[in-house]
């Protein structure tokens, strides 16, 4: 049987005896912890070098000496790790360090350690730690199952002594619930009320327990859509209650997706507010779809811009002369509708009408499918394929690119799935004008 007991290393010392993989793997961990780390080691891996090099642990660069423990010549240690790949120096390591009672784990003999290092994760705010004696393989195959339930909710861990309370504003990613983060993912557990947008992962609910209240804030394109005052009320009256208030938004609360205005209003009702980011549509969609928004000397800037408005709107802050003078890479979001007054826009200001396009439409989904054009032809394309949003419009050279490395087939779904693809299409389509 075996004792668990956990250690809280912040501000003691610990020595550690050996440079490479397996002091590698040690010392990151006990540095989060707060510890001071020594090393002992001759050689050492260039991760442990760059952390000696910045001063988070110090080096002596020589073999373990008798003496190092019970002599007390580099410090007094609270916890000593043999990880040389010598079986006598651990050895050594170990009895001096039994001699002077101080808990040491040797790596390569769990049978001769006084102490085992668990197999540790985290999720939800909670530590987990697994000892399958002594096992290390066997012991993180069961971390992960219990750290993967508390991350998705299926293992509750919602009720404990200090709930979370407030308001946190989640980015959700592009859309495939498994690219939102795991921060997100273990606060989203730990909700007592969602407010989730249309373009949210909302395949996550379904895994919530049957007592959390979901809020449908969803804003369909001219169509329904609950308020922005309406959203700020909300999270500021359930936070207010005592319930811990998750927004569950699609992409980057921060891009485009009124997280700051939601932010600022809880921030004025003194609700505290925590932010997770999320993936962003404006370079995870391109990503998927086999489209560098940069590439060297290619394009070296990507401009990120709203087309919710057109161009010449007066409630347009973009300054579209200077992006098509830029020839960088623009990434336009919530622009379907508006494609031809922004191309027209462009080229009235120096683009080229053979510039590239790219038009990702529901990225990251079973649906997903990819248009490629040209600014000219851009919206004859739109309507000759259909494309809706959620979509978003790629303009320039690294479209090309992407055709260059014949991996526009990234991220697909496969046909059958509600995919297009240029085997669905009768003939050849037409110059400039490609589904993929």
């Amino acid at each position: 049987m075996t004792y668990l007991l956990g250690l809280r290393m912040d501000g003691r010392e610990a020595l550690v005896v050996g440079g490479g993989r397996v002091a590698q793997r040690r010392v990151p961990v006990l540095l989060e912890s707060g510890a001071r780390v020594t090393l002992v080691a001759p050689e050492a891996t260039a991760t442990l070098e760059d952390l000696a090099d910045a001063g988070r642990i110090t080096w002596h660069r020589r073999g373990f000496g008798s003496g190092d423990i019970a002599e007390q010549r580099l410090g007094r240690f609270w916890l000593v790790h043999a990880a040389t790949d010598s079986a006598e120096t651990n050895a050594a390591v170990a009895a001096e360090a039994e001699a002077e009672r101080v808990w040491c784990v040797r790596a390569d003999d769990r049978h001769a350690s006084s102490a085992w290092t668990p197999a540790t994760g985290g999720a939800a705010g909670v530590t987990v730690g697994v000892v399958a004696n002594g096992d290390p393989r066997r012991a993180a195959g069961l971390r992960d199952a219990v750290v993967e339930g508390l991350a998705d909710g299926s293992l509750d861990a919602r009720r404990g002594r200090e709930r979370h309370r407030g308001v946190a504003l989640v980015g959700g990613g592009p859309g495939d619930p498994g690219l939102i983060t795991v921060r997100g993912r273990q606060l989203l557990a730990q909700a007592d009320v969602v407010v989730v947008d249309r373009l949210a992962p909302n395949s996550l609910l379904e895994s919530l327990p049957a007592d959390v209240e979901i809020v449908d804030a969803a804003k369909i394109p001219y169509g329904r859509s609950m308020t922005q005052d309406d959203i700020n009320g909300t999270l500021v009256e359930h936070a207010r209650a005592g319930r811990f208030v998750v927004r569950l938004k699609g992409g980057d609360p921060f891009l485009f997706g009124r997280g700051g205005e939601e932010a600022l209003a809880c921030a004025q009702a003194g609700i505290p507010v925590t932010v997770v980011p999320g993936i962003t549509s404006a370079l995870s969609a391109p990503a998927v779809a086999g489209i560098p928004v940069t590439h060297r000397g290619v394009a070296q800037d990507v401009h990120v811009v709203s087309g919710h408005v057109p161009p010449g709107d007066p409630r347009s802050t973009v300054d579209w002369p200077a992006l098509a003078r830029s020839g960088g890479t623009v990434v336009a979001l919530m622009a379907v509708e508006r494609i031809e007054a922004i191309a027209a826009a462009l080229m009235e200001h120096g683009r080229s009408p053979q510039t590239p396009v790219g038009l990702v439409q529901e990225a990251t989904m079973p649906t997903q499918r990819t248009v490629r054009t040209t600014l000219a032809g851009v919206g004859g394309a739109v309507r000759d394929a259909g494309v809706r949003p959620p979509a978003v419009i790629v303009i320039g050279e690294v479209v090309d690119v992407a055709g260059e490395l014949d991996i526009l087939h990234m991220g697909r779904a496969e046909p059958g799935a509600g995919s297009a693809s240029a085997d669905t299409a009768a003939g050849d389509p037409p110059e400039g004008n490609r589904i993929l």
